[in-house]
């Protein structure tokens, strides 16, 4: 049996923006699971990035290991499961297994999210995804810097869906540079990721 080809097409009426959460790490570094550690106002690391997804994008996949208990990471009701068997191997990995999964979804673009990332600011996701189209890249910039969320328009999913190791979607966009567009927001929030206990200090 042929295996179902991804479409590169934007279906009629289709959701306009999903985003894609890489929540299979628990972090080394951080000598427990990071994305259950607790922010300012109690809520967890990971509880707190997805519900911001939740406000902004049509749909929320978020992609665990193979042996993740979604209960045990008390996600939000809502979002869409995705389960990374070889998520050991890197971000990539877990990036592939997630596109592979929306390949049903009918949405034309798709905001890739870090799981440890809980203080993007509401209107940089606003102004991402009022810029995204499928035939683009569009990338956040802070004072000369790139971060987070990439949103990836349906024309590139299908390489996506072949990305590997630790460097996530990067092949991507060295391969189409000039589909890629910056979009300048006055928000560290970008940058901001948690690799140990330190991170979270005063927040």
């Amino acid at each position: 049996m042929r295996s179902k080809q991804l479409s590169t097409v934007c279906p009629e009426g289709a959701v306009t923006c999903a985003a894609l959460v890489l929540a299979a790490g628990r972090g080394r570094r951080f000598g427990s699971d990071k994305r259950l550690a607790r922010l300012g106002d109690g809520q967890t690391v990971l509880a707190t990035t997805v519900r911001r997804a939740q406000a902004h994008f049509d749909e929320v996949w978020v992609v665990i290991a193979g042996h993740d208990d979604p209960q045990a990471l008390a996600l939000p009701e809502g979002v869409r499961v995705v389960r990374a068997q070889h998520a050991d191997q890197g971000m990539g990995a877990s990036l592939a297994a997630g596109v592979r999964a929306m390949r049903a979804s009918q949405t034309c673009v798709l905001a890739v999210l870090l799981g440890d990332m809980p203080w993007l600011a509401a209107d940089t996701l606003l102004r991402l995804r009022e810029t995204a189209t499928a035939e683009r890249i569009v990338l956040p910039c802070h004072d000369g810097r790139r971060g987070h969320p990439v949103l990836f328009g349906r024309q590139f999913w299908p390489e996506l869906e072949r990305v590997g190791g630790d460097q996530g979607g990067r092949p991507v966009l060295r391969a189409h540079a000039q589909a890629c567009l910056e979009v300048e927001v006055a928000d560290p929030g970008i940058w901001l990721d948690i690799d140990t206990p330190d991170d979270l200090a005063g927040r």
